[in-house]
């Protein structure tokens, strides 16, 4: 019986297959090899499904140290994660995503700010003639917090992200996303506790449990806002960030400090509310809280915008994500 060849496996009798796999370390591909390999954005009539634009495809979630600036000038190289995505015209196939990733690397060696992010959608829009780009860098700033009256202090990580876009017009837009974790402490719990000491000498504690905020940012033109500034408006609407070096002494000062800032989720929403609209520089907003419960079982959320005409909307369902 003649044996059938095999394609990419030898065969008994060494029968050798019909594709070669071997890779060869050894080969250079030069100028003139490098001219004939197929490029699928040369391709006419390629495109799969309905010929209709695409509003975003490209590249998630890759990871390099970018360098950020402190607000007092010293710099972090933190792990970023780079999301970056442009529109597709009808009929278009493939976006050259190795050019999305190459221009960071061309880029590695600066500090990372949206003026930088603004010359890499520029970039995009020319090489992969898009009409609308859109980068996202996602990574967990470290700042160093004091604790509350041991005169310790500790690093407490924020997660950080900064997006930028840019449309056919040219318009650039500037976002910063900002998780700040906190504690809250039920108002009703904190009233009928009090309620069983009064009246029948009964010791109860309200219920507290940890509690994130993620805030929205659209930055005014020509005005900068830094992650400290952010921190620090959080930190002054919420009062009870949590602690990273606690001794007795902070620990004792941390129930003092939420007994005298009791919160719903409500609450958190619009203290975060005033204290943003007040920053001029701050074009729009969104806030969303989310109070892991710690007497339900399930969460209590809230989410506010400022309220911009064609701003910022409030259709925020992703508290998932809130978890802390």
């Amino acid at each position: 019986m003649k044996k059938k060849p095999m394609y990419l496996h030898e065969t008994a009798g060494g029968v050798p297959p019909l594709v070669n796999r071997r890779h060869d370390a050894t080969f250079k591909s030069d100028a003139a090899y490098r001219a004939t390999l197929p490029d699928m954005m040369e391709a006419v009539n390629a495109a799969e499904g309905a010929r209709v634009p695409i509003q975003q495809v490209g590249c998630a979630n890759f990871r390099l140290p970018l360098k950020f600036c402190t607000a007092d000038g010293k710099l972090h190289t933190l792990e970023t994660s780079v999301t970056g995505t442009v529109s597709l015209q009808a009929g278009l196939k493939g976006i050259n995503m190795g050019r999305i990733m190459r221009s960071f690397y061309e880029h590695e060696d600066e500090v990372f700010t949206f003026e930088v992010l603004r010359k890499l959608l520029l970039k995009y829009q020319r090489k992969i003639d898009s009409f609308n780009a859109r980068i996202r860098l996602a990574f967990s700033y470290p700042m160093l917090q004091p604790s509350l009256r041991s005169g310790l202090a500790g690093w407490q990580y924020y997660r950080v992200a900064f997006e930028a876009t840019m449309d056919g017009d040219g318009k650039f837009r500037r976002v910063i996303e900002f998780d700040f974790v906190y504690s809250s402490t039920c108002p009703c719990s904190a009233e009928l506790a009090e309620h069983a000491r009064q009246t029948r000498g009964v010791y109860a504690t309200p219920h507290a449990q940890r509690s994130k905020a993620r805030v929205r940012v659209e930055l005014a033109a020509g005005r900068s806002v830094t992650i400290e500034d952010l921190q620090r408006h959080c930190a002054n609407a919420l009062k009870t960030e949590t602690q990273v070096m606690v001794k007795r002494e902070d620990e004792q000062a941390f129930a003092e400090l939420n007994g005298a800032n009791i919160k719903f989720v409500e609450d958190a929403a619009r203290l975060l509310y005033r204290e943003l609209a007040g920053d001029k520089r701050i074009a729009d907003f969104q806030v969303a809280c989310s109070h892991l419960e710690s007497l339900h079982s399930h969460d209590a959320v809230s989410v506010i915008v400022k309220g911009v005409n064609g701003g910022m909307t409030a259709d925020f369902m992703d508290f998932g994500s809130l978890v802390c």
